[in-house]
């Protein structure tokens, strides 16, 4: 693949490109899933393609092919574009041949070699565990594997190739006798240290555990996010402030904020793509800038944006190794790393007088990620009494802020989970308005 990579850049050139870059990226992944207790689908999966820029005058085109008899084909049509484009005055280059890191296990032999049937085997490890807990019945789950290659090359020397390897799974469990409720649970690692049992059993013991809900009465009250829930609020409410395309068009609730002091002051939030085992770790990001440790949020104090190379350059600022893709049929923009919230860690429910806790939440992404504005549904909710979860809780809504939400945080679980690419344990709020 790498003699196909190099023929397209040549190929670029040769059509007039001042600058050119070959992304290719090939993911071979095998899903099993299951409804109710009985396996209803084992697929093998594979793609792969490439993406081409171009540029000309400062002008950038794209196109992409998953066929090597149309590669001619897809470099010509990104000059083109690159052609017919007006310049862009922001452009200033893709990135140069930069030192890259050494990261570590984010590829596992073991993953690679799994057979179909011990993929399915582990789908069934998920549905066994939900019967651990008499009175609950899967809904749907299922296990993946997936082993992914990339490689990046471009006209300013940048040359770097990567594998790496990921397992997840899932399973939705509803209660089968008197009042119903559900749940769900969810792992992602990027090798078999996952126990597949516990968590179908976790499920289970959760739905149960939330049979019976109380109605409560609206209030202000200290709430205590699940990784799960908290994951979703700072996705969708905080992370596209912290983008630099979206803080550069003005759509940021923290445009000018460098400097001030935006969150308490024991938090402290980092993006790094260099952490062992991460998610999102690897050598380089998806344009070939090497990966590193970003300080977004020190001690309360806003720090750093999130940059990829088009944004650094129009700022003036190296680029931050944020540039991610979806993938080979997209161009790359601004996109977290391994999303690290950091705060002082205690057992945070049995130092909790009262409050609600809340494992899961539906409606994250109606947030306003410009103003910091949400409001949720809470799923899986207890209240919490004299240091322990007490009852549960029907539906309820809870709304707030989430650059208030940074100032109002008051305490973190021992319970750091790896929720895709953020990393963050239960976070305490206080004085979030809660509605029954």
């Amino acid at each position: 693949m790498y003699e196909l990579a190099e023929k397209a850049l040549k190929m670029a050139e040769q059509a007039g490109a001042e600058e050119a870059e070959i992304y290719y990226a090939a993911n071979h992944s095998t899903s099993v899933n299951f409804k109710k207790d009985a396996l209803e689908s084992a697929k093998d999966r594979f793609s792969e393609g490439l993406g081409i820029r171009a540029i000309v005058n400062g002008a950038v085109g794209f196109s992409s092919t998953n066929s090597v008899a149309e590669l001619e084909n897809a470099v010509k049509i990104a000059v083109a574009e690159a052609r017919v484009r007006e310049s862009d005055p922001d452009w200033v280059a893709l990135p140069s041949n930069g030192k890259y890191p050494q990261v570590s296990g984010i590829f596992d032999k073991k993953v690679e070699a799994l057979k179909l049937e011990e993929c399915i085997g582990y789908a069934v490890e998920l549905v066994e565990g939900t019967k651990e807990t008499p009175g609950t019945l899967p809904t749907s789950g299922g296990f993946t594997r997936s082993k992914s290659k990339r490689l990046i090359l471009n006209t300013n020397g940048i040359e770097i190739e990567e594998e790496s390897t990921a397992v997840s799974g899932f399973v939705d469990v509803i209660t089968v006798n008197g009042d119903t409720s559900t749940a769900y649970d969810f792992a992602v690692s990027r090798s078999l240290d996952i126990d597949f049992f516990v968590l179908g059993k976790n499920a289970s013991d959760l739905a149960l555990k939330s049979r019976s809900g109380i109605k409560i009465e609206p209030q202000k009250t200290d709430v205590i996010f699940h990784p799960f829930a908290f994951s979703d609020i700072l996705e969708e409410a905080l992370a596209p402030s912290l983008d630099a395309d979206n803080v550069q068009k003005g759509r940021s609730g923290l445009i000018e904020k460098l400097g001030d002091e935006i969150a308490v002051s024991e938090l402290c939030i980092y993006d790094d793509g260099l952490i062992e085992a991460g998610i999102e770790t690897s050598a380089s990001d998806d344009e070939g800038v090497p990966s590193q440790h970003t300080t977004v949020i020190e001690n309360g104090v806003l720090k750093s944006y999130l940059y990829d190379s088009y944004t650094a350059g129009k700022a003036g600022v190296k680029s931050t190794g944020n540039g991610s893709r979806s993938s080979y049929t997209s161009p790359p923009s601004v996109g977290l790393r391994n999303f690290i919230i950091d705060y002082p860690q205690e057992d945070v429910i049995a130092n909790t007088s009262s409050g609600i806790f809340v494992n899961t939440i539906i409606g994250a992404h109606t947030a306003n990620s410009i103003s910091g504005d949400f409001s949720v549904e809470a799923r899986n909710a207890f209240t919490i009494k004299d240091g322990a979860l007490d009852k549960p809780v029907k539906s309820i809504m809870i709304s707030g802020n989430a650059f208030e939400l940074l100032k109002n945080i008051t305490g973190a679980g021992l319970d750091v989970r790896k929720v895709g690419g953020i990393i963050t344990p239960s976070i305490r709020v206080s004085g979030l308005s809660v509605i029954g």
